[in-house]
């Protein structure tokens, strides 16, 4: 129904939408194997734990870079053509892959092979703070105000629909063949590069030509010190950012210790792992639209709350399935009780997570300072995931699985407290 909204549309915004929907789909594709990418790498490469995690921290620590990046695409007038080159050179290295070895005695222990397959990923990584802004900014320009929502959501939902088609398709590939890997990251690096070359086919018109009046690096070191100055007067939302920051250790310590678990301990297949993926998934696009109604009615640290305590749940629920192992075999999956309740709860942690991550920090400030805002929530995240992955394997290294889970939901914990402290005790003042 909504897409009968296109009959009256103009031809640029038609040609718009056609072109998103191409890029929406390729990305599900992409984003969905990258999200079985550590699996593989634990899995298939027999990879060691330390470099799994720097393989997690490669999508995280790339934030740091967003500050610098958010100026240059600002003041880089062929932005089509920046898009075009970002996207070539951060998709090409992934057909490197295709000259991977299929024998896995020649994935021994610090193979060089795992430290090619991390570059490629760190190099695809950094296509985030390059592409994913210019894109919202060509389709900023391009639709209406009325109609951006609308379609944004539009292509959101079919994206989130690719994604669970595709982990349920390259689930049974792997099971199959350890290594088709070696052949379908590679075909979705051609399909990522046309895609981001569709995105930059969209007609991009500024709506004013930016002046320039200083170098690039005090532009950068000028946005440096208005975070500063920011966390230094809104005491609200510096509260906000530093309870994100134990929920960030609670997460990022734990993300690849799950993955080495998921394998270790219980040795799930692709199919399984899928499985959950896709299950999480659906619970998530169930809830988005009730809790996006809950976030505009609420403070966003009481709404904030539901995700770290959702992940805490997620966490206690993944370590129990060690110590609860019961389990069905149904249709070549393993079908943990322990593990389908914390499905749940990280659906529940996705749905409200994803509301709260992007857009809860502009809630502390007036309008023409969201971006700020949000270039801290960035930064900061890049700046807890230099460390956090890497202690989180040290914990698990030295005190095993029980350990690393239990301080990660502590860690989650204090983050509630400083949400519902700040709340009783800060008054925002956004006006």
């Amino acid at each position: 129904m909504q897409l009968k909204v296109l009959r009256y549309l103009n031809s640029k915004e038609k040609k718009t939408f056609y072109l998103h929907m191409v890029f929406s789909i390729i990305d599900g594709m992409i984003r969905a194997a990258l999200l079985l990418n550590e699996y593989v790498f634990i899995k298939s490469l027999n990879g060691t734990s330390y470099q799994l995690s720097f393989l997690f921290q490669s999508g995280v620590i790339v934030m740091l870079l967003s500050v610098f990046f958010n100026e240059l695409i600002y003041r880089t007038q062929r932005k089509r053509k920046m898009l075009r080159r970002a996207g070539f050179l951060t998709h090409l290295p992934l057909l490197i892959l295709l000259f991977f070895p299929k024998n896995p005695e020649l994935y021994t222990v610090n193979s060089i092979y795992h430290y090619v397959f991390l570059f490629i990923f760190f190099t695809y990584y950094l296509s985030y703070p390059i592409v994913l802004p210019t894109i919202n900014l060509f389709l900023k320009n391009s639709y209406s105000n009325e109609n951006f929502g609308r379609f944004y959501g539009i292509s959101s939902s079919i994206r989130q629909i690719t994604m669970m088609v595709t982990f349920f398709v390259l689930g049974i590939l792997l099971d199959r063949n350890d290594f088709s890997f070696t052949w379908f990251f590679p075909v979705l690096g051609i399909l990522g590069i046309i895609s981001v070359v569709a995105i930059s086919l969209i007609e991009y018109i500024p709506k004013e030509v930016p002046e320039i009046s200083q170098g690039i690096i005090d532009a950068v070191w000028g946005s440096f010190k208005k975070m500063i100055h920011i966390l230094k007067t809104n005491k609200a939302y510096f509260d906000f950012e530093i309870a994100y920051m134990f929920y960030g250790f609670g997460f990022m310590s734990t993300r690849s210790v799950i993955n080495i678990f998921y394998d270790k301990a219980l040795n799930l297949n692709y199919s399984s792992v899928a499985f959950y993926q896709n299950a999480y998934n659906v619970i998530a696009i169930i809830l988005l639209p009730i809790f996006g109604k809950m976030l505009g009615k609420i403070d966003p640290r009481r709404f904030t709350v539901i995700p770290f305590v959702s992940l805490a749940g997620y966490i206690l629920f993944i370590g129990l399935a060690e110590f609860i192992p019961y389990h069905v075999e149904l249709w070549n999956l393993k079908i943990y009780l322990s593990l389908l309740i914390s499905t749940i709860f990280y659906g529940l942690f996705t749905a409200s997570m994803l509301l709260s991550w992007n857009i809860g920090s502009s809630y502390f400030a007036k309008n023409e300072e969201a971006g700020n805002y949000q270039s801290i929530h960035l930064f900061a995240t890049g700046l807890r995931g230099i460390a956090a992955p890497v202690i989180g394997i040290a914990f698990y290294e030295l005190l095993g699985f029980s350990a690393t889970f239990g301080l990660a939901i502590l860690s989650l914990l204090f983050g509630v407290y400083i949400l519902r402290w700040s709340y009783k005790k800060r008054i925002v003042s956004n006006s």
